[in-house]
């Protein structure tokens, strides 16, 4: 699993609804955005590896972590994460997990999260989202597992 991890100071997620955008996510303050890929060989272990990972990266203000300030998280899924564009023009996707093997690993970080108490917001799997944040810093971590 590959995750580019943003100190940010709110963030929020936006899909095409049946009325019009529509905000399916969002978190405000001090918090962390995630955006989660997932390759072929990835298993609910390093979902679980990441999702501690996640509670506890010392990223926020003070060198403090989400776990120590109960500041919140918004997972998205990002597929691109896996993207190769050594080659040519064009990215290839090879590497990135199919959706129907990636989505239940972006769901147990959500949900392993959750379990250790985190307040997790998210976007929409499978959907064109606009992602809007506030980076504060900036401070952007990538995270391998």
């Amino acid at each position: 699993m590959r995750a580019v991890v943003q100190r940010v100071d709110g963030a929020s997620v936006v899909v095409e609804g049946e009325n019009g955008p529509e905000t399916v996510g969002e978190i405000n303050g001090e918090g962390l955005c995630v955006l989660v890929g997932v390759t072929h060989d990835d298993t609910e272990e390093k979902a679980a590896q990441l999702a501690r990972k996640l509670w506890s990266v010392r990223m926020l203000a003070d060198e403090k972590s989400c776990s120590d300030i109960d500041a919140p998280l918004l997972v998205i899924s990002q597929f691109t994460l896996y993207g190769d564009a050594r080659k040519g023009r064009r990215p290839t996707w090879n590497a990135a997990a199919p959706g129907d093997v990636a989505e239940p690993l972006v769901d147990e970080v959500v949900a392993r999260l959750r379990a250790l108490g985190a307040t997790v917001a998210t976007g929409r799997f499978g959907a064109q989202m606009r992602v809007s944040l506030t980076n504060d810093g900036p401070f952007t971590v990538l995270i391998e597992n």
